[in-house]
């Protein structure tokens, strides 16, 4: 679309919107459009046409309906932290933050439950909970930042994910509204509906099938007693085998998180959270409930961890030391950032039998492709999130690490994984999406969202891809075990 046009459509869109939301609810300017061009794949950016702020879901719905009528695109944005580019949004579309949406409406201890709009930040959840001993289980990395909207668009998890599930296991009902301004509410407070499980379709559907603005939550009894061990390894691979020795034993951990000697180092200068900085590997074991259980399984995992081949085990020993250990894998992605000027953040899921396998290709493809990657994990339930390091400034190493990238996500495919665990699809792994489903299950996805969305407005371009973009990609798909790419340079 020529600059005039873009222009004449923005003015015009911005006014009718403006009679819905306030004059200064609608953002026009470059100014004010530029801090909304990327989320956190900041390798993408695009200037969308207008941001719009609604207060209420009247507001949306008024707004969806004027979008609807223009055919307009919309792209839904919470705080903005997602990693795969699920909230990039469109030059010729409107960006719907629900930044203003972030009440908690209501805490049902009686019920364990809470009622709350979609950009209360998910940490504020378990802080109104606290008072009735109660909290929200699923703890992204970014939990001080993210909304639960967001949570929901991309079933985040976190380092607890392993034992109390991701965000789709604690969720009892949504509210979203259609592209056509029609206000449906999903699931209830029970533990079972009639009818299909839309409230599982709408989680992890990355603001394609309609716009969320109310959430229940389920709320959990905030445990007697936690303690965390932490183990070093001198090799990846042993460490990586260590989890699958603890699942053996039957104990199941709240969380199981790995990280890798690049990762510990950047973690450790960031936080000081007490790591071993020579240690190949460290394991992160956290075990939850009454007293005695907590003293019984914690003495097992250490006990395990020591004849896998630890060659150090650390029990937190009070609140303060545990908080430490944590605060260290939950800064991880930021410490990273600190000791290169750009990464690449991966997001895949494998059968944990096949963690050392993968471990070690993913060495391979670093030592291939001269780019350092620092992995940290969801051990327990196999999320991988390799950290690619490059720099944006030398030419080519961008497309480098987004192509090593893709080589690990198909490897995830190639053992029986998948490309996500907690990230989204977004644009980031869209090419992807192609190694792991065939065409007959794209159009299926495709015939979803036509369901709920005909005219393809809301978030176009994300997730599921076309099938002549799959032939595209299967033209020059490289197996994913052979990185001999003769158009870089630097293989």
């Amino acid at each position: 679309m020529a600059d005039s046009d873009l222009t004449k459509q923005r003015s015009a869109l911005a006014a009718l919107l403006r009679k819905v939301v306030g004059g200064q609810h609608v953002l026009s300017s470059a100014e004010e459009l530029r801090p909304y061009e990327c989320d956190g794949l900041s390798a993408y950016c695009v200037v969308p046409l207008l941001v719009v702020l609604p207060a209420d879901a009247a507001e949306v719905q008024d707004i969806l309906r004027i979008c609807h009528a223009q055919q307009v695109p919309v792209v839904a944005r919470g705080a903005g932290t997602g990693l795969s580019g699920g909230a990039l949004p469109l030059e010729n579309g409107v960006l719907l933050s629900l930044a203003r949406l972030n009440q908690i409406i209501a805490v049902d201890a009686n019920n364990s439950c809470a009622r709350v709009q979609p950009g209360v930040r998910n940490l504020a959840i378990s802080e109104a909970a606290r008072p009735h001993g109660l909290y929200y289980a699923p703890d992204p990395s970014s939990q001080i930042a993210c909304s639960i909207g967001g949570n929901v668009a991309e079933n985040a998890g976190g380092v607890h994910c392993l034992k109390y599930g991701l965000t789709v296991n604690n969720l009892l009902a949504l509210e979203l509204i259609t592209i056509e301004g029609e206000r449906v509410r999903l699931g209830g407070g029970g533990l079972d509906g009639p009818g299909y499980d839309l409230l599982a379709l709408a989680t992890g559907s990355e603001g394609m099938l309609g716009i969320l603005v109310e959430v229940m939550v389920k709320l959990l009894p905030i445990p007697q007693r936690a303690q965390v061990a932490m183990a070093a390894f001198d090799a990846v691979e042993t460490a990586g085998q260590a989890v699958a020795d603890i699942i053996a034993t039957g104990i199941l951990p709240a969380g199981l998180e790995m990280m890798d000697g690049l990762s510990i180092r950047a973690a450790e200068d960031f936080v000081h959270a007490g790591y071993p900085t020579s240690a190949a590997a460290i394991l992160l074991c956290e075990v939850d409930g009454g007293n005695e259980e907590v003293s019984e399984d914690i003495a097992q995992v250490r006990e395990r961890l020591l004849e896998s081949g630890a060659t150090e085990v650390r029990t937190a020993s009070d609140d303060a030391e545990r908080s430490r250990f944590w605060a260290g894998r939950k800064a991880a992605f930021p410490a990273v950032g600190r000791i290169s000027p750009d990464y690449y953040c991966m997001d895949g899921t494998i059968p944990r039998k096949h963690l050392p396998r993968v471990l070690g290709e993913i060495a391979r493809y670093s030592e291939q492709s001269g780019l350092r990657i620092a992995n940290v994990f969801h051990a327990g339930d196999g999320n991988l999130h390799p950290l690619i390091l490059y720099d944006a400034n030398n030419p080519g190493e961008l497309e480098l690490a987004e192509t090593v990238g893709g080589r690990i996500l198909e490897l995830c495919v190639e053992v029986g994984g998948s490309i996500t665990g907690e990230h989204g699809v977004g644009l980031e792994k869209i090419n992807q999406m192609c190694a792991q489903f065939p065409p007959e299950e794209l159009e299926m996805f495709h015939a979803i969202k036509a369901v709920f969305d005909r005219h393809g407005l809301l978030n176009p371009g994300k997730a599921i891809p076309t099938l002549n973009r799959c032939a595209e990609f299967g033209a020059m798909h490289i197996h994913a075990g052979d990185l001999r790419f003769p158009h870089l340079e630097r293989f």
